[in-house]
């Protein structure tokens, strides 16, 4: 399974209004419930107004189309990196996982997934 790093800095935050969300930014994720509005996205493209803030995330993708009938994608990985004590913060497209680390963890993740016979790009 490929790999593939993002070279963005990604901030992991909570808005107040999605208004303050500007929509035509390149590359975001965004989650409503009924508790909370919380948005994923470029550290450049954050917004003012957040009303908590976690900075400094790396991130990577699984290279190509995933069918939803694939069992346990995520879960491996995020399995092998827990196993050498690296948190993970991880969200979904249709097509593709997208996976998180922390930017202090984020070298020593790559390496220990391309240990695990993933190829990383």
């Amino acid at each position: 399974m490929k790999l593939k790093r993002l070279s963005y800095d990604f901030t992991v935050c909570q808005v107040a209004n999605i208004e303050d969300i500007d929509l035509d930014k390149e590359f975001f994720f965004i989650a409503k419930t009924d508790e909370e509005l919380s948005l994923v996205c470029k550290t450049a493209d954050t917004p003012e107004n957040t009303t908590a803030r976690d900075d400094g995330w790396k991130g990577f993708y699984i290279q190509g189309v995933l069918d939803f009938s694939l069992i346990g994608v995520l879960a491996k990985i995020s399995s092998v990196l827990a196993e050498n004590g690296i948190a993970i913060f991880a969200v979904s497209s249709f097509n593709t996982d997208y996976i998180l680390v922390k930017a202090g963890k984020f070298d020593k993740a790559m390496e220990t997934l391309a240990d695990a016979g993933y190829t990383v790009e």
